[in-house]
């Protein structure tokens, strides 16, 4: 009788990576949820041996997903795949009774290594081809885009954790294709405060190219500091900067590297500069964004809830290469 499986991700891109990645010889049966609530309700209208639950969702997140199922005793033995890589992510989900924990992109030897380890699947670790028939139009294109970013914000929100030992809680990506004149529009509910201070860092690979903005709110500078752990915390000027670039090194970097390595391509970055300090935002991304008439612009705003801090990764990128990017993400995952 065929196992049955339920992959529960709002990204329909990471459905079907998944999809494709569970072995072809574990016979089974799949469904697919696009939220913790609709996975809910279905595990609870019917049986599913095993779910593969996602962490950042609308709705009803990972978390409260799970947290449901042990309170309710729902059948169901819990995967998290999910881009969120902090050891905090995982040891709570753990605790609330998930089987075992993946990290996005899903590797399709590690998830049969998995599968054969909980005495799941006996077979070879070769992946199927199943899919979510999609049309590649903009909806589907975005979401692309969006679960790429998932993941490489992951990767910047758990070195940003190892280096202030605090968790860090990761967002929903916010991508926007619009031209570069509606940017500030756009992004006009990024920070509620009067005044910010940014930190911006172009970077380039064959056929792709594209900006990086760090965005902090003036406020917390104080608890930044205190944060990062210098020597001095009497805030300057000097110290104001170093905490700007330290944090962005550590955001941007990781952020790429993600990037990177889901793209199999490798960045070279430009040496960042502080495109202002104590001033509006509008006004700082008028005068900076201009030379790119059609962008794509993606924004993730991080939190560190026990320190009130917040700050967003701005992540701006002309047409063409969210284009090339595309591809070679389809042609990594053998969609091209």
């Amino acid at each position: 009788m065929a196992a049955r499986v339920l992959i529960c991700d709002d990204s329909k891109f990471a459905r079907r990576q998944l999809g494709r990645a569970i072995p072809k010889q574990w016979d089974v049966e799949i469904q697919f949820a696009e939220n913790g609530q609709q996975a809910l309700d279905m595990i609870r209208s019917s049986h599913f041996d095993v779910t593969f639950l996602d962490l950042n969702m609308p709705v009803l997140d990972g978390y409260q997903a799970m947290q449901a199922i042990r309170a309710e005793d729902l059948q169901t033995l819990v995967v998290v795949v999910s881009g969120d890589v902090q050891t905090q992510a995982r040891q709570r989900m753990m605790k609330l009774g998930a089987l075992d924990f993946i990290a996005k992109p899903v590797d399709s030897h590690k998830l049969a290594g998995l599968l054969q380890q909980y005495g799941l699947y006996s077979g070879d670790e070769q992946g199927r081809d199943l899919t979510e028939h999609e049309e590649d139009d903009l909806p589907f294109r975005l979401d692309a885009y969006r679960e790429l970013i998932n993941v490489a914000m992951g990767q910047a929100g758990d070195k940003l954790a190892q280096v202030l030992g605090e968790f860090i809680h990761l967002p929903i990506p916010n991508v926007n294709q619009i031209a570069s004149s509606e940017l500030s529009m756009a992004i006009a509910e990024i920070q509620h405060n009067s005044y910010v201070s940014a930190v911006s860092q172009g970077f380039v690979s064959a056929g792709i190219k594209g900006e990086a903005l760090v965005i902090f709110n003036d406020t917390d500078f104080a608890s930044l500091v205190e944060l990062l752990k210098y020597k001095s915390r009497t805030l300057s000027e000097q110290l104001e900067i170093e905490a700007l670039m330290d944090l962005s090194n550590i955001l941007i970097g990781a952020c790429l590297n993600g990037l990177s390595s889901q793209l199999g391509i490798r960045f070279s970055l430009n040496h960042p500069i502080i495109l202002g300090r104590h001033c509006d935002l509008e006004q700082l991304l008028k005068s900076n964004v201009s030379r790119w008439n059609q962008v794509v612009a993606i924004e993730i705003g991080y939190s560190i809830h026990s320190h009130n801090v917040n700050f967003d990764l701005l992540l701006l990128f002309p047409q063409d290469a969210m284009d090339s990017m595309f591809d070679k993400l389809m042609l990594l995952n053998g969609e091209a």
